[in-house]
């Protein structure tokens, strides 16, 4: 399998007091926070195209644009979908979308580059 446009991912969890910006430093506010719905749309698009990867290949996030557009209250369900809307040999570009049980609470783009995970690895604790 190759991975193609239109690809789509999606992933959901319950939003809770360890995900609230008061709880991440992200704010002083029991709210979702922004960091935890940026994991939830990275996670989408790895989800979108885990299945076409080969193997001994991952994906990493290289760049992020994202509006965080209306806040959730701990106790809501979240969720994030992620579609494949470019796709060159080494960077494929998501369009991701946050919600909640109330609708829509952040969009952007999302880019990850294809890599070796062994030949990441070495080069990151190569560091130590």
């Amino acid at each position: 399998m190759e991975i193609t446009v239109g690809m789509k991912g999606r992933v959901e969890t319950l939003a809770e007091r360890e995900d609230t910006a008061a709880e991440v430093g992200s704010g002083d506010l029991l709210v979702y926070a922004t960091p935890c719905m940026v994991a939830l749309m990275e996670g989408a698009a790895c989800e979108a195209i885990a299945q076409a990867l080969p193997q001994g290949k991952t994906t990493v996030g290289m760049e992020l644009s994202i509006q965080h557009t209306a806040p959730t209250p701990v106790g809501l369900e979240v969720w994030a979908e992620a579609e494949v809307t470019e796709v060159s040999p080494k960077v494929i570009t998501f369009a991701v979308t946050a919600y909640d049980e109330a609708g829509e609470i952040g969009k952007g783009t999302h880019k990850r580059a294809i890599v070796d995970a062994q030949k990441f690895l070495d080069k990151a604790y190569e560091k130590l």
